[in-house]
């Protein structure tokens, strides 16, 4: 559904209501926007599609050429330009005038028709084709920020936080280094852990896996359990210090 209607007088502004509806489009989606002279089908009732999608839209931009503010047709209340103003106006549409030429400063009251004076209150924003890009970022940045439901592809999305979920606790007469991470890069001096998927113990003292139940206690020197499959074995080793053993060969 069009989000942002562009409004424009044919011959004074129709390059520039081009311009933006290429740019905006490429930004959010082309179905973001609304310009006739791409928007409307042929064969469609061109009065019905213009005030239907205009009633639906979260903004207007009224694009303002050189010619715009003498132009005859502006006094004429059957003048779609006029008239669709005026529709969003009635509607409580948010109103931008886009001041497309150099030649227009702002716009007076006195200057404007009568129904329509109320135009020269409101804030506009500039294009200059001298400062295009600049101009079109801000134009999309201020629609972006408007109307929430756009999908920006030119603001990247916020980058999360790593430790945000990340909890650790530690009790017991822990020594050493303690490290904990989702994943490993690299190596750490010492004892090297990689692509853990379970939990694991190291050094001496019991271990209780809270896995379910039933699940296995280990005590003493050198305790092995395997879940699962295994391929290739398992074996272990074990030797005394070898102090010890010549403490017990003198005892012989």
């Amino acid at each position: 559904m069009p989000e942002i209607f562009i409004n424009y007088r044919t011959g004074d502004g129709d390059h520039l209501a081009a311009t933006l509806d290429e740019a905006l489009g490429h930004r959010f989606g082309a179905d973001t926007v609304f310009r006739d002279g791409r928007s409307i089908r042929p064969g469609s009732e061109y009065p019905h599609e213009l005030l239907s999608e205009l009633r639906k839209s979260s903004v207007l931009l009224v694009v303002i050429g050189p010619d715009w503010v003498t132009a005859p047709r502006l006094r004429d209340p059957d003048d779609w330009v006029r008239r669709e103003i005026l529709e969003a106006h009635a509607c409580r549409i948010p109103i931008i005038p886009i001041l497309g030429d150099p030649s227009v400063t702002w716009l007076r009251r006195e200057e404007l028709p009568q129904e329509i004076s109320w135009l020269a209150e409101l804030q506009s924003l500039r294009y200059a084709p001298y400062t295009s890009t600049t101009d079109l970022a801000r134009i999309g940045d201020e629609l972006a920020d408007r109307i929430k439901s756009l999908t920006d592809t030119q603001r990247p999305s916020p980058t999360p936080d790593p430790a945000v979920g990340t909890h650790n606790s530690v009790s017991g007469g822990n020594q050493g280094t303690l490290a904990q991470g989702r994943d490993f890069s690299g190596d750490i001096a010492g004892t090297i852990y990689k692509n853990n998927t379970g939990p694991f113990h190291t050094g001496t003292g019991d271990q209780h896996t809270h896995h379910h139940t039933n699940s296995p206690r280990f005590s003493g020197d050198g305790g092995t359990f395997v879940a699962g499959d295994n391929h290739g074995g398992i074996r272990h080793t074990f030797r005394r210090d070898e102090r010890h053993r010549g403490g017990e060969d003198e005892q012989r």
